[in-house]
């Protein structure tokens, strides 16, 4: 691809994807064309405010444009996936991928046949606390992860471990580097008919465990990921971008304990990750975090999902029992 802008368009303008369209706007390798969005007066109101276009239908704003971000609901990225890709448009879609892992790998032998970029929107990759603990893990042997939030009407179509404990989920994968033996999950509806706070124990193959916390229901924010491997211990605060390692230096029976602030450079994930999509497209490269990645995400989180129905299904009798 030539040194021009990169023509981009986002299909589905909501609080995030209306994210998609600022950051673009500001990035100088994008040009943004257009948005598309099922609310006409919606996608009317955010291409005016960046000096875009509105198009009322994605084929439309297919003809337009070299890559896309999808952001519409998750339901619906197959479908607006696969009519961009055969269009010849490269494409990042929002996590989850799609709505199930036979739409996904669709997506990816879709995009393999057309010959088009496929990037999956896991944000915290791009995390600059994320990007720097990659360079110094070894054998990560534990894991605390804690993903809570307040309650917000956002992304209610899906339930919160697609919504949020995805986003750990894949960030497990890429740390551990190793094949999944054991899962144990639980997850119940709070406010929603989803289930809005859930607990998962993951073991690998390596012998890593994980314990996955994540809630849309809690009463404070709380993004954070602690992890143990060989005489290391370390915290990593996603809000913050800042990672602490705590380390044993030297031997005998009274070790020294080293603290260390790894050093980051601060950047909003989303600028990062839109420029990592740019760049892939226009090298024709393969994206940070690819459709197997997205796939191999979206499948840990099916995994998880199962055992909370399994769990559900096995306790209901019994709490129906204890009932007055």
């Amino acid at each position: 691809m030539s040194d021009k802008k990169i023509r981009v368009g986002v299909i589905g303008v909501g609080d995030f994807g209306r994210n998609h369209v600022r950051v673009y706007h500001d990035l100088p390798d994008a040009e943004i064309i257009g948005v598309c969005d099922a609310d006409p007066e919606r996608a009317h109101q955010v291409a005016q405010e960046f000096g875009t276009r509105a198009f009322p239908e994605v084929d439309q704003l297919a003809t337009h444009i070299d890559a896309a971000s999808i952001a519409a609901p998750t339901m619906l990225h197959a479908q607006i996936a696969s009519q961009l890709l055969e269009s010849g448009v490269d494409i990042l879609v929002e996590k989850p991928m799609a709505a199930s892992l036979g739409e996904a790998g669709d997506l990816i032998a879709r995009a393999k046949k057309n010959n088009r970029i496929l990037q999956v929107g896991h944000l915290e990759r791009f995390n600059p606390a994320i990007v720097a603990v990659q360079k110094i893990v070894t054998r990560p042997l534990f894991f605390e992860v804690h993903r809570l939030g307040v309650f917000s009407p956002r992304s209610l179509d899906v339930d919160v471990v697609y919504d949020v404990m995805i986003h750990d989920l894949d960030i497990l994968l890429a740390l551990v580097g190793s094949p999944l033996r054991d899962i144990q999950s639980v997850g119940i509806p709070v406010l929603t008919d989803k289930v809005d706070i859930a607990h998962a124990r993951i073991e690998f193959e390596s012998g890593a465990v994980a314990n996955v916390t994540a809630s849309r229901v809690s009463t404070e924010r709380v993004r954070k990921l602690r992890f143990f491997q060989p005489r290391e211990y370390i915290s990593i605060d996603y809000t913050r971008q800042d990672v602490t390692r705590i380390r044993v230096v030297g031997e005998g029976a009274q070790p020294a304990i080293d603290f260390e602030k790894l050093p980051t450079v601060p950047e909003e994930p989303l600028k990062a990750e839109l420029r990592s999509f740019l760049a892939a497209v226009r090298e024709r490269k393969t994206p940070v975090v690819d459709g197997e990645a997205g796939r191999r995400a979206l499948e840990l989180a099916t995994r998880v999902m199962d055992g909370i129905v399994a769990h559900s299904n096995r306790v209901k009798p019994e709490l129906a029992e204890s009932r007055p």
